[in-house]
């Protein structure tokens, strides 16, 4: 009986107790974005060859305090970046930079003209998925609510649903499958 009085702590310092923990919050800038050289037709190639389904573009500004919000609540959990590394890749692109990046379609400019006057940037942040021919096909203005809103904007893209409905129209179905 000591022995158990013992072990029993230990196991639930463990997680088996019996209660499910939630998996410790990651940095965003090493678990859900990738690294990349700034050559955005360069990273189609690597999605492709990758196996998949697109490119995500997360355009941010540094004062932008649902930026701060996505990047600390959502994009920081486990489940989300395991979600996005199955099915995309990630970059963060500065709506304020002056870094030389390439689009798409292999012209150069500055991260600000890439998110101003080719993606018509004008609040942040702004969730681009991108195709792998560098086609946009869902963009998402704002925060998500949280976590699941977010997973579900993901499904819907690797699913291809934005080719069927809206993504309002997805997630009221999602939902109401969820809680019959």
């Amino acid at each position: 009986m000591k022995r158990l009085s013992l072990l029993l702590p230990l196991l639930l310092c463990l997680g088996l107790g019996g209660t499910a923990q939630a998996a410790a919050p990651r940095d965003p800038a090493t678990h859900f974005f990738d690294q990349t050289l700034g050559d955005f037709s360069e990273e189609l190639e690597t999605a492709r060859a990758a196996g998949k389904k697109g490119i995500f573009l997360f355009f941010e500004s540094a004062d932008c305090p649902f930026c701060h919000r996505m990047k600390t609540t959502v994009l920081n959990q486990p489940e989300v970046q395991d979600a996005f590394k199955t099915h995309f890749l990630a970059f963060s692109v500065d709506t304020e930079g002056d870094v030389e990046i390439t689009d798409f379609q292999g012209r150069t400019m500055s991260q600000k003209d890439f998110s101003f006057k080719v993606n018509d940037v004008r609040a942040t942040p702004v969730m681009a998925f991108y195709d792998l021919e560098g086609r946009q096909v869902v963009r998402y203005t704002g925060a998500t609510r949280d976590k699941n809103e977010f997973l579900l904007l993901s499904d819907y893209v690797a699913q291809e649903k934005y080719k069927e409905m809206r993504f309002t129209r997805y997630k009221r179905e999602q939902r109401a499958a969820q809680n019959p």
